[in-house]
């Protein structure tokens, strides 16, 4: 097994890996500073914050031979019987100069910079910056420039690291952002007439090991150290991307992503980035309501009332078709048919409204943009055909009730955006008792004789199944408004559980009854597991 020395310390990499010595000195646990390096991004050296002691060990006599001159780590190769000191004086010199030339242009605006708490060049300042400053203290001028509709960059505070640059160049594709000028007077511009606006631009913001990039949605809202971050699942399309949802007080202030290597890598796109906005929409729906006999008015009903009231509600009525949203978790969409089938033992039980929007969008780096917007409807098929012999679709599912087949209907929804028309909700309005459960009122919820509140992706625990099999899972950053109970928890209630709304019960459950879903029984790993090798066959 190949072997390199970092510190002293022998660490064995794999024989088909390619590392450089910074991937090679996190193995043993040493982090390299590094400002313009990136692996997801090409490899220019220029920042020289990565300078360390390299050579290699000959494998017959055991000798070292030391290269003369420091190295860039980020350039250089770790292969068997490699040699890397990070913690020599002569390295720490070399990292304390390279920080002071880097301060003797940035501006100390760390109190108005939204950068401050998670930047570079104040955590590498203090951790390997000189003991004090020994350049004069210029007075702060800032030049904001417009780039882009998401993205503001502060011209002043950039370090020319160029991992913007390279990224509109290899990720996205769309080359928007260059280096203008040379020397003292470089500044990174976009090309005349050319905004930064592509669908991965927020991706930047992320990249920029400083304040320079800001983001436009997040710019002076909060700062860093009062957010709270959980891992989460985006919810905006079937890709599944991994990401951290960043809160504060029940409030969402920003998503970011989530390494994947299996899933979206580093980066995610801005319509998941910012398709936060309709948690606190403030025409959300916020309470269960119940249609009373005028027809015009709703009475408000009570949580554990509606727990027993609509079960008896569908029970009286007769036949029951259930929806079930492609926005469920998997164990909220199995409790669904299970409550569907302990009201109705014959239930018709349907795959709810997939969205979809135009095509899949594919870019050079590797990333793509489904153009089905939810992220869970291979799960969803998996859990309806646990209870069905024929899988039943959305358009079977309203051919299902016009043709009078149902008499009363469970329609889950938890869309962020409008998803149904009054034509296709109309046929509806013939139900003895219809259930609806969205965000928002909608031509449908309006038909309901039980109106229910739906929840977010981010107010949601369970697991999404994404378009490649991938099964995620992930608990609530937020929670739910009040008034509003999770699907989880009402479903789990009307099973007649005990105690919390408890997921890894509902996924030991169904792992019992699939064998193509019995790895759900254990821990699932945070970057996710793939359900292929246990058979989920594609729809």
């Amino acid at each position: 097994m190949p072997t390199v020395i970092v510190d002293g310390k022998e660490i064995e990499i794999g024989a088909q890996e390619r590392l450089n010595c910074i991937e090679a000195a996190r193995l043993a646990g040493v982090e390299i500073p590094h400002y313009c390096w990136h692996p997801g991004l090409s490899v220019v050296a220029s920042c020289r914050m990565c300078l360390v002691e390299t050579g290699s060990r000959d494998p017959a006599t055991g000798k070292v031979t030391m290269v003369p001159k420091l190295v860039p780590g980020c350039q250089t190769p770790a292969r068997d019987g490699t040699v890397i000191v990070t913690d020599s004086q002569l390295v720490k010199d070399s990292r304390a100069r390279v920080e002071e030339a880097l301060l003797i242009d940035h501006p100390i605006d760390c109190s108005i910079c939204d950068k401050a708490g998670e930047c570079l060049l104040q955590d590498y300042h203090f951790e390997h910056g000189q003991p004090e400053r020994r350049a004069d203290i210029n007075p702060f001028h800032s030049q904001r420039r417009d780039v882009g509709p998401t993205v503001t960059l502060f011209v002043d505070r950039c370090i020319m690291c160029t991992r913007c640059v390279r990224f509109t160049r290899e990720v996205s594709g769309t080359s928007e952002l260059m280096v203008a000028n040379r020397g003292a007077k470089e500044e990174i511009d976009v090309f005349p007439g050319f905004p930064l606006d592509n669908k991965l631009s927020g991706n930047v913001v992320d990249l920029c090991p400083v304040g320079a990039l800001g983001d436009k949605d997040f710019l002076y809202q909060q700062r860093v150290w009062f957010l709270k971050r959980e891992a989460n699942v985006c919810g905006g399309c079937s890709a599944g991307c991994s990401i951290v949802t960043e809160h504060n007080q029940d409030t969402v202030y920003r998503l970011k992503p989530r390494e994947n290597p299996h899933v979206n890598k580093w980066w995610i796109c801005d319509d998941g980035r910012y398709g936060w906005h309709h948690l606190h929409d403030p025409s959300r729906l916020l309470a269960a309501g119940r249609l009373v006999s005028s027809a015009a008015e709703r009475e408000t009903v009570e949580w554990p009332a509606v727990v027993t009231r609509i079960r008896d509600d569908l029970k009286s009525a007769g036949r029951l078709a259930v929806a079930v949203s492609p926005m469920l978790t998997l164990e909220e969409a199995w409790m669904l048919c299970a409550v569907a089938r302990s009201i109705d033992p014959r239930a018709y039980l349907a795959v709810g409204h997939v969205p979809t929007s135009g095509t899949d969008q594919s870019f050079p780096g590797g990333f793509t943009i489904r153009a089905e917007k939810c992220p869970n409807r291979i799960g969803v098929e998996a859990i309806v055909g646990l209870f069905e012999t024929d899988l039943h679709r959305w358009h079977n599912f309203l051919d299902h009730i016009r043709q009078g087949q149902a008499d009363a209907a469970w329609v889950t929804a938890a869309y962020p955006g409008s998803w149904i028309d009054d034509s296709t909700a109309e046929p509806f309005g013939k139900l003895r008792s219809l259930v609806v459960q969205d965000l928002f009122e909608s031509p449908l919820s309006r038909l309901a004789t039980w109106q229910l509140p739906a929840t977010g992706f981010a107010e949601r625990t369970g697991t999404w199944v994404n378009v490649a099999h991938r099964a995620q899972t992930f608990a609530a950053a937020v929670r739910a408004p009040a008034g509003v109970w999770p699907e989880g928890r009402l479903l789990w209630n009307m099973l007649g559980r005990r105690g919390l709304y408890d997921p890894a019960a509902v996924r030991r459950q169904i792992a019992e009854s699939a064998v193509s879903l019995a790895v759900l029984a254990g821990d699932v790993p945070p970057n996710g597991v793939d359900l292929r090798v246990n058979q989920i066959a594609s729809a």
